[in-house]
């Protein structure tokens, strides 16, 4: 009996995690969309544009992991607040990943033609640093931000 609600557990985590990558999809186009809504139709100034296009996707994966991924019924504000200190967090560990990659190895010097462009290794090192950011942030939120 014990096998079998692990293995439920289990299948439980992993369905959760393709929600939250599902999420994170989500969250890349609407901040895609939102920056070119901004800069190219509205002609907002190109970084202000970004900004807020990142804002709108951290509110977006704010809500969809709180409603849909974690399913928690917890208040918003202290969620919000821990699910941005998270997000800050997380970008910390992804960017010190890639600095340390790109700089501190000798993925540094990788260069790689492929047909029409080049992979880099900071192409490599960024790539992989998006990885630490998901998982990092996924473990954060599921024993911080949306405990149960």
């Amino acid at each position: 009996m014990s096998n079998l609600m692990d293995n439920l557990k289990s299948r439980q985590s992993l369905w959760q995690f393709v929600k939250y990558a599902c999420v994170g999809v989500i969250n890349t186009l609407v901040t895609l969309c939102v920056i070119y809504v901004c800069k190219s139709l509205l002609g907002i100034n190109p970084l202000v544009s970004n900004a807020i296009g990142y804002v709108c996707g951290v509110i977006n994966s704010f809500l969809w992991n709180k409603n849909w991924v974690f399913k928690t019924s917890g208040r918003y504000a202290a969620e919000a607040v821990k699910f941005l200190a998270g997000f800050f967090i997380c970008y910390g560990i992804q960017l010190l990943t890639v600095w340390l990659l790109s700089y501190k190895t000798d993925l540094k010097h990788f260069e790689l033609d492929i047909f029409v462009f080049t992979l880099s290794g900071y192409g490599i090192a960024t790539l992989i640093g998006n990885v630490v950011y998901t998982l990092t942030n996924y473990i954060y939120n599921k024993i911080i931000t949306f405990r149960k």
